[in-house]
């Protein structure tokens, strides 16, 4: 409908200004989605907000703008409610062609470099990298479809205090780092970690470590380079399962940015913005202060001459405009590095590193709950694995699918399964706003009714089949009599103004409130409209609707990352 839309509020405001005075033509009529079926399409409070400036009652402006519209081409006569809602209906003519023909989005020219999931080296997937990667991914391809460039960035934790500790370990057990696999590295970790807190002579060897490691001593390099490739093996499997597209070539990990950071202390240092503080280089920001008054510095080179992640997420800024010239640049990271990122772009701004002319955006999203309402752990205590999390929703949707006997080989049952039990996950996620913290509940997450995934994966399978028993290929909507027709014509028009509004706000959540509102119009369409038992015309038109409702539910699924099956 993105096309009607500014057709209808362009000839609203010429008839306000032909009806009042060129001086109120400038109103935006506000056109909104009619609340009910029985008052059309859109409605506009054009008439409630002149009614103080016109010192005339509101139904009367309203029946005065209703005379001087001109909208036979697009709609049905308007009608008037309540105290001067102005009702709008359009022809079926017009939601016919809202869904045969789709919007296509040309190149905007617009380069967008997304930073996401960012793992850690020598540590599991867990579950708080799942919101990370599901919400980056589905952001990328919702930014790919308006016409923009994307740049994926994985910024994977590869450098730092800890990889000195576990060189050091590695070399105290005498171990093969490429006989370990990712567990095996996790477990390496703990035991350098104890190793480091019970022994000062431990301790000051790996704090050694990792100034040879940062000047580039050959052993500590090949040990570190083993460590990241054990690593990013696992990655990849977990993203390869998670059904993300992100490979090695989007990996730019910490150590990327490593021969940068002397440069970006010595740029900031001669732009004025460093201040020694305890040995520490830092930059103290207007506007950044702690409870209590005091500055909030951030820390850009450390007291003992070493660099935090403040210096790696100033180089990443500065590489991606620079190198990458990124017109936009997204962070999806959680809520907790809020001021974080604010402070980071801030000192990018000030040191010209970041222009205004270019968005940095910080898409924070909040905690996976237990159904005790705290940070889903383990029955231990630990941290939920990202893989045994994936592989126990893949079980369930199979168990699901089992109770349900479909007709399908058991090849296609195992993909089914996977389709669904990662989509549910997915979806779950990603149907909640995003900022908003959500409970893990696998047993809602697979229901087949509700706003699920596998919900809106049936609605898809469903048309799948009734398209296949139709055995005629698809024509074009020429027959919307019935309001379930009608109101499931309307939605499908409104896909690409759906799309559009999460590029520009990052919220996901809006496109599966989109998806499901077009999967329950289309569960009362099939109330009330049979498809292959009608004739004609309108078998034909009803045909080409159940075409265009699935190729949105596919394409809509798509740009969430989530798979739409042909059968459940």
């Amino acid at each position: 409908m993105s096309a009607v839309l500014p057709v209808l509020a362009s000839r609203l405001s010429t008839a306000v200004a032909d009806a009042f005075g060129a001086q109120y033509g400038g109103l935006d009529p506000e056109l909104r989605a009619a609340t009910k079926p029985e008052f059309g399409h859109f409605q506009t409070n054009l008439a409630l907000r002149l009614a103080k400036s016109l010192g005339q009652p509101p139904r009367a402006i309203a029946e005065q703008l209703v005379a001087a519209l001109d909208l036979g081409d697009l709609c049905e006569p308007p009608s008037i409610a309540g105290p001067g809602f102005v009702n709008l209906t359009l022809l079926p003519a017009v939601l016919a062609a809202g869904v045969n023909e789709p919007e296509r989005f040309p190149s905007s020219g617009k380069r967008v470099v997304v930073d996401y999931s960012q793992p850690n080296v020598a540590k599991q997937m867990h579950v708080g990298h799942l919101r990370s990667t599901v919400i980056g991914d589905a952001l990328c391809n919702v930014l790919r479809y308006v016409g923009d460039e994307v740049i994926r960035q994985n910024h994977v934790g590869d450098w730092g205090t800890q990889f000195g500790m576990l060189v050091e370990q590695v070399l105290f057990e005498g171990l093969v780092v490429e006989s370990l696999d990712i567990a095996g590295l996790q477990l390496l970790y703990q035991r350098g970690r104890k190793h480091f807190d019970a022994d000062s002579n431990f301790a000051d060897r790996s704090r050694a470590r990792v100034v040879l490691l940062q000047s580039g001593d050959p052993l500590t390099l090949e040990i570190w380079r083993q460590m990241v490739e054990v690593s990013l093996i696992e990655f990849d499997r977990i993203y390869a399962k998670l059904g993300s597209p992100l490979t090695r070539a989007d990996v730019v990990g910490e150590s990327a940015y490593n021969d940068q950071l002397p440069g970006i202390v010595a740029d900031l240092a001669a732009a004025g913005l460093l201040t020694e503080s305890g040995g520490a280089q830092c930059a103290f920001l207007p506007g950044f202060t702690g409870r209590d008054g005091s500055a909030l510095p951030v820390i850009v080179q450390k007291s003992d001459g070493g660099f935090g992640y403040s210096a790696t997420d100033l180089a990443a800024v500065r590489h991606r405009v620079a190198d990458l010239h990124a017109d936009r640049i997204i962070y999806v990271v959680d809520h907790r590095q809020g001021l974080h990122f604010q402070q980071i772009f801030a000192l990018c701004r000030a040191a010209g590193w970041l222009p205004e002319t270019t968005p940095a955006e910080h898409v924070a999203f909040g905690t996976v709950l237990g159904k005790d309402g705290k940070p889903f752990k383990t029955r231990d205590g630990d941290t939920v694995r990202l893989a045994s999390l994936l592989d126990g929703a893949v079980s369930r949707a199979r168990a699901l699918l089992d109770e349900r006997d479909a007709p399908m080989s058991e090849a296609s049952r195992a993909e089914v399964a996977e389709a669904v039990g990662v989509g549910a996950i997915k979806y779950a996620d990603l149907s909640n706003d995003r900022i908003n913290d959500y409970v893990f509940d696998l047993d809602r997450m697979v229901a087949m009714t509700g706003n699920t995934g596998p919900y809106l994966q049936y609605a898809h399978a469903r048309l799948t089949r009734i398209l296949a028993k139709a055995d005629e290929t698809p024509g074009i909507v020429t027959v919307l009599e019935e309001p379930a027709e009608q109101r499931l014509a309307l939605l499908l028009g409104g896909f690409g103004d759906s799309v559009v509004q999460v590029a520009e706000t990052l919220q996901p959540h809006r496109l599966c409130t989109y998806l499901y509102e077009v999967a329950s119009a289309l569960s009362a369409f099939y109330e009330t409209c049979p498809v292959l038992t009608s004739a004609g015309d309108v078998r034909t038109s009803r045909i080409a609707l159940c075409a265009a409702t699935r190729r949105v539910l596919q394409d809509g699924l798509g740009l969430l990352g989530i798979a739409a099956p042909d059968a459940m």
